[in-house]
């Protein structure tokens, strides 16, 4: 059987593989994107609730996890979250921003989706969906790909960019796929696990929190690395909400998490305050002006609270306040790559170009996105990353004609 020949093949039709194509097709190289999913960017379809956090205002290196925190430098300064932006605006897309930098489309993700695929339809990008790839060799011109499916026959290229993603939400098609072509190759990966993930508690700690799922406030989360004050959500399962998501990207086993459920306050300056304007009141009644009431009568019960604040002294008030502001609780895993955001971990940085992320040993193959040991916090990094990425990658390509 005569194989299909491309410059470029891209396996996987993420945000990452999609601008990829964009750019490697830019110039007018032969680009073909295949995907086992039956339609583009179905991770950008869910994201945001369905409105994606397709960027954040204030990305910067710093907001990204890896082995090598310098590698994610050369991408974000050369493709940035303006640059993004801009093919926004030119769309006409209608966005806004929420807190902490986050911007949102107005309407709908799949508005990004078509943005994409309309860029791609400018440039004559391939794209053959409901297709899988069976296998991947190197050959003296460059790759052959047998796939099966909607293309079902075998593929060859000059360059082939593994855009696949990670292991997190199986259910939207995720899988393994992109880490065995980088062991096939004999690529280093670094442990992959689940990241922006809600963390979990052991039955005994759940029964003592058999109240509370549901309950919701502002919290800053801690480990020793780092400390992130968002909102916290008590669960069935142990905690979640975004406070929850982000430091479960830096917290591991064994690790308590510190709590700060009245965070940038000062809670002793505050019952002091109290006790002097009504030192009748019940200590009690005191906690739950500060937490939602559900929260409140379970701090009081933990901390076995009784009588009324005078009848508490300034040490007593002040190991309230470090309790309520220096909570530690433990958990004991996390719900996985079934409702993770990202996978942490992933192909060694160290094998990769920063500038084209191109394997340094295997000439023509690259790896973008999630698949990579890069791994961004919570609110529009890690797209930005894939669009980084995904442009580094694809104007090398073109650039080498």
């Amino acid at each position: 059987m005569t194989s299909s020949k491309y410059d470029t093949v891209i396996i996987g039709a993420g945000a990452a593989g999609m601008m990829c194509a964009i750019h490697a097709a830019a110039k007018g190289g032969s680009v073909l994107l295949l995907d086992h999913a039956k339609a583009a960017g179905e991770k950008i379809r869910i994201s945001g609730g369905g409105r994606c956090n397709f960027t954040n205002m204030h990305c910067t290196p710093e907001a990204f996890l890896s082995e090598n925190p310098h590698f994610v430098k050369s991408a974000l300064k050369r493709f940035t979250q303006w640059d993004f932006l801009d093919l926004v605006v030119k769309h006409g897309i209608a966005y806004h921003e929420k807190t902490l930098g986050q911007l949102f489309c107005d309407g709908s993700a799949k508005e990004i989706i078509a943005m994409l695929l309309a860029e791609m339809r400018k440039v004559r990008v391939e794209i053959s969906l409901n297709t899988a790839v069976t296998s991947v060799d190197k050959t003296a011109e460059g790759f052959a790909l047998v796939t099966s499916g909607a293309m079902n026959g075998p593929v060859a290229c000059r360059s082939l960019v593994i855009a696949t993603g990670g292991k997190s939400i199986p259910k939207m098609g995720a899988t393994g796929f992109g880490y065995g072509i980088a062991e096939q190759f004999g690529l280093p990966l670094i442990e992959t696990r689940a990241g922006l993930v809600p963390l979990t508690f052991s039955d005994k700690i759940k029964e003592s929190l058999k109240d509370l799922p549901g309950v919701a406030c502002p919290t800053a989360a801690s480990t020793d690395a780092i400390s992130f004050t968002e909102a916290l959500l008590f669960t069935h399962r142990g905690l979640s909400g975004p406070a929850i998501l982000q430091i479960s990207s830096y917290w591991t086993p064994s690790q308590p998490v510190v709590l700060n459920l009245l965070p940038e306050q000062d809670l002793f300056a505050l019952l002091r305050e109290k006790r002097q304007e009504n030192g009748r009141r019940d200590i009690a009644t005191v906690i739950a002006d500060f937490l939602p009431k559900r929260l409140a009568a379970f701090q009081v019960n933990r901390l076995a609270l009784s009588g009324n604040i005078a009848d508490h002294s300034d040490a007593a008030l002040r190991e309230i306040a470090t309790a309520l502001q220096a909570w530690q609780v433990h958990p004991i895993g996390t719900e996985g790559y079934r409702t993770a955001e990202v996978t942490l971990g992933g192909v060694d940085t160290d094998a990769l170009s920063s500038k084209t992320m191109e394997v340094k040993a295997v000439e023509g193959l690259y790896f973008i996105g999630e698949v990579v040991d890069v791994t961004g916090w919570l609110g529009g990094y890690n797209f930005q990353w894939a669009w980084s990425s995904g442009w580094a990658a694809g104007t090398a390509i073109a650039a080498k004609g």
